[in-house]
């Protein structure tokens, strides 16, 4: 499986132009083509960017996770860091729409960085696209307009955070429109990768984390009604990674919004992770973002 850690690295992957900022990408339809994929069927990606595009697919399919992406209508489709993506057939985008995509470190350090986990949209379970009626369509469009003057014209120091203010209003609008396309279905039943979040989720929010340590994955599991074993094999076999490493990486995300907390010490941002010794959180933090936690907070700090 092959992962994409920087955007640009998976720009070049899907064929797209050159971001013009190093976390940010947007890119409309033209008369020249619009999305072109990979030309042959690819093996699984993953990356750790967020996706937000609006397209109709006119030939080949999208898988995602384990579900094909039922998108051939027109729609808006939405894709979150680290899930397993496939194309088959060579797929062939229709000539409209938009794609945003955006590094997830650059949403850290704002109240969107939460928020955006908390939509149900970018779940593997939500494999249907968010159908749009032509109203809904040009709402949109229109916040993405504004997205896309700001992206090319105004890279100042006010750029980000009108980028940010634009994404979350176009989230708003979006979760309003998928509620109630789906206000009377049942939602889909979660992966294994989302039960799994979830109970992280449940043990860093109901402050275990700092009462108890890091959880074993033997606890997760046992939260989960199922074997340690079952957890690992099947989580390695849908993305590759192990429950160990998805451990890790909810760890190095909490920890990077507590690192822009200007109040707080290396120190106590792991203990308040559940490290007994900083120098370990330092280690491991470094050895998957490949800079110390100290270098992170100087690198982030003012963007």
């Amino acid at each position: 499986m092959q992962h994409f850690k920087t955007l640009s690295a998976y720009m070049d992957y899907l064929e797209l132009p050159r971001p013009e900022h190093p976390m940010l990408s947007v890119f409309s339809a033209s008369e020249n083509g619009f999305l072109p994929c990979p030309k042959e069927s690819s093996p699984p990606i993953t990356n750790d960017c967020y996706s937000i595009s609006l397209k109709k697919i006119v030939k080949g399919n999208l898988t995602y996770g384990r579900t094909k992406y039922d998108f051939t209508n027109g729609a808006m489709i939405f894709l979150a860091p680290r899930q397993v993506l496939q194309w088959d057939n060579s797929a062939v985008f229709e000539q409209k729409g938009f794609s945003i995509n955006f590094h997830e470190d650059f949403l850290k350090g704002t109240e969107l960085a939460h928020q955006i986990k908390k939509y149900g949209f970018f779940s593997y379970s939500a494999n249907e696209a968010l159908h749009l009626s032509p109203k809904e369509e040009k709402q949109i469009e229109s916040i993405v307009e504004n997205i896309e003057i700001e992206y090319h014209n105004n890279q100042d120091e006010f750029s980000k955070d009108i980028i940010i203010s634009q994404l979350s209003t176009l989230l708003k609008y979006a979760n309003r429109f998928y509620e109630r396309q789906f206000l009377h279905r049942k939602e889909l039943s979660n992966s294994l990768l989302e039960q799994f979040n979830l109970q992280v989720s449940s043990y860093f929010e109901s402050g275990q984390l700092q009462e108890n340590g890091i959880p074993s994955i033997e606890h997760i599991a046992d939260q989960m009604s199922v074997s340690q074993r079952y957890l690992s094999d099947t989580l390695k076999k849908e993305t590759g990674k192990t429950t160990t490493e998805h451990l890790q990486l909810r760890l190095i995300d909490e920890a990077k919004n507590a690192l822009l907390q200007p109040n707080k010490s290396i120190a106590e941002v792991a203990y308040e992770l559940g490290f007994e010794y900083p120098p370990y959180f330092s280690r491991l933090f470094k050895k998957k973002e490949g800079i110390s936690p100290t270098e992170y907070r100087e690198k982030y700090k003012m963007n």
